[in-house]
């Protein structure tokens, strides 16, 4: 993480404000801790907030606020953040059923792994997943934090469609397809949860800078009454 923000124009209405150079839970939560700050302190001419991994972007309008003026304000900011700003906002639990055609990539990530697939199903659900970002399509959340041993590689050739809801590992990240799309991760599960809706406000139910726990269901039974009761999140819980 940078001692200091450095600031590149995106543009002629878009700061990016970079806080650091890696991919890194501590820089991660400075991005989304600065988001908030903007969001709370209304800055005049600013139209529209984005958070990456290590930077964020800032949207404004030039005709109420200049590049400079933008920056001074973003920069008095990150100056006043403080440990409590970096913590989390929510803790969502997300219920998974692992392997069998849910996750059709369950046997290749253990194999690679050297794992019994029940060893990949603990691995993976008993870690808490910081929300990075979301990117690639909407509401997908790129999710920190996973064991490197679960590392594999993407698929030599992309799937043309790929279920909501499929949970995927791609090299050392992994991450929940929110819509049916192409992708190349690897599956290892899939949720019945809707994770992203388009008249749902918000319509993405993981948000940049939440914290998502996995809980393994126990049956494709089990799997489908959630579906059918179109739950949209289980619990959300506050972090402590």
């Amino acid at each position: 993480m940078y001692d200091s923000p450095s600031f590149l124009h995106a543009g002629d209405q878009a700061l990016v404000v970079e806080l650091g150079d890696s991919i890194d839970l501590k820089t991660n939560r400075r991005v989304h801790a600065l988001m908030r700050a903007v969001e709370a302190t209304p800055v005049p001419g600013v139209t529209d907030v984005v958070p990456s991994y290590r930077s964020l972007l800032v949207n404004y309008d030039p005709l109420i606020i200049t590049a400079t003026e933008l920056r001074e304000r973003v920069e008095t900011l990150e100056k006043k953040l403080n440990d409590r700003d970096v913590k989390p906002k929510r803790v969502v639990r997300i219920p998974i059923l692992y392997g069998g055609q849910f996750g059709p990539d369950l046997g290749f990530v253990a194999s690679h792994a050297g794992l019994h697939p029940m060893e990949v199903v603990d691995l993976h659900s008993g870690v808490d997943y910081p929300v990075f970002m979301i990117g690639f399509s909407p509401g997908f959340p790129y999710l920190g934090g996973m064991s490197k041993r679960l590392a594999a590689p993407r698929l030599d050739t992309p799937r043309t469609e790929t279920p909501a809801g499929s949970v995927g590992i791609a090299e050392s990240q992994t991450g929940i397809y929110p819509v049916a799309s192409p992708g190349g991760w690897r599956l290892i599960g899939r949720t019945p949860l809707r994770m992203f809706h388009p008249e749902r406000v918000p319509p993405s139910l993981l948000a940049p800078g939440d914290v998502v726990r996995f809980e393994p269901l126990k049956s494709e039974n089990e799997y489908l009454r959630l579906q059918a009761e179109g739950r949209h999140a289980l619990i959300a819980e506050r972090p402590s």
